[in-house]
């Protein structure tokens, strides 16, 4: 089956990458001028892959069933799932286009915090939710899949049947300002600041204690870092909008952020890359 997605960035080429070695056909969508480093995205997390022994299949031949475009035509696709940044005009325009490019698509956008519903008006909001994938997409288990009050059913079962497929383990949850994971996860990571900030640990010593003592797989700080310090900071200002002033980023966020240490991506955050 074909799938296609829009955004060739770490998440949609973990998204892309997830769906070619299950067997899919996929078209990645990005702008003109990123259309070598959204191949190249791809090819490098199948690479590594690979040489971890977690693929059944060469590569090169994953990538044969890659078209990365700039443009989508008519396709017989699926699932269309985008991956562009939080940004709710941009994310409708790019969903607006699969729809008619994709008429029998479940339109699955991979936003970690923006009202699915506020993102279906003007969209055939019956075949609209969300798909949450979590970093890095081929190896963490979960999808959250989330539900608007005009999805209908069996495009929730359709969207579930294909994570499920992947080898991912689903959550449904409705559409409520950061759903679960990030609302929970931004509350934890934004105290984690707060403690840096407050100096009550270092940024080593609160990840160890929350991987030691509570069994993270990675502590909110390295998180942080690997989610991309603007990134958390954009949702945590959207969570203090919708759901009150404990959700407020600390000062020490926006600064890192000012400065441009944005965590793996710039080789800077609360650690160094």
């Amino acid at each position: 089956m074909i799938a296609v997605v829009i955004g060739g960035g770490t998440m949609g080429a973990g998204i892309a990458h997830l769906l070619l070695a299950g067997g899919h056909e996929v078209v990645l969508l990005d702008a003109a001028d990123r259309l070598d480093a959204a191949r190249g995205a791809v090819a490098t997390s199948l690479t590594k892959a690979a040489e971890r022994g977690k693929l059944t299949a060469a590569p090169d031949e994953l990538l044969a069933r890659l078209a990365v475009v700039d443009r989508l035509d008519p396709t017989p696709a699926g699932l269309v799932v985008e991956a562009v940044p939080e940004d709710l005009d941009l994310k409708r325009r790019v969903l607006a286009t699969a729809a008619d490019a994709c008429p029998d698509a479940v339109l699955a956008s991979n936003t970690s915090s923006l009202s699915i519903g506020a993102l279906a008006e003007g969209l055939p909001g019956d075949r609209v939710l969300g798909m949450h994938f979590f970093n890095p997409v081929p190896v963490q288990q979960l999808v959250e899949l989330v539900r608007h009050d005009g999805v209908a059913p069996e495009v929730v079962a359709k969207a579930r049947r294909w994570a499920e497929e992947l080898g991912k383990t689903v959550i449904e949850v409705r559409d409520a300002p950061g759903f679960a994971t990030s609302r929970l996860g931004v509350a934890v990571g934004m105290e984690a600041i707060r403690m840096l900030e407050e100096g009550v640990a270092s940024a080593e010593d609160i990840d160890t204690g929350m991987r030691l003592g509570y069994g993270w797989p990675m502590g909110p700080l390295r998180l942080t870092d690997l989610v991309g310090l603007d990134v958390r900071l954009a949702i945590a200002e959207h969570l203090a909008a919708e759901l009150g002033p404990r959700f407020a980023p600390p000062d020490l966020l926006r600064a890192k952020v000012a400065e441009g240490h944005l965590g793996r991506k710039t080789g800077q955050g609360f650690f160094t890359w």
